[in-house]
């Protein structure tokens, strides 16, 4: 038999209709509260996605990539401006 778990420790897509009620009333709704869910819930997605992989893909290496081209083209831009306006003749 699997072992109880508290309701409180329920996530959402796992909670019951007839438990919903109490499963809201268990939650903090202050702005701190809702502020650490988000966090959480993003933070586990975001490490779920892009750190804990299980094998390494063109995805990620292409993403470092771009991420360094616009880097690049960013710190370059001033250089890049100022040559645009002159002429070679």
């Amino acid at each position: 038999l699997p072992a109880a778990v508290l309701l409180k420790d329920t996530k959402l897509m796992d909670v019951k209709l007839g438990q919903l009620g109490s499963w809201l009333a268990m939650r903090d709704f202050t702005p701190g509260g809702i502020l650490g869910a988000i966090r959480r819930g993003e933070g586990d997605r975001y490490y779920n996605k892009y750190i804990n992989v299980r094998k390494g893909g063109l995805g990620g290496l292409s993403m470092l990539l771009a991420g360094y081209i616009v880097l690049s083209y960013m710190w370059s831009y001033s250089h890049i401006k100022h040559d645009r306006r002159r002429k070679y003749h």
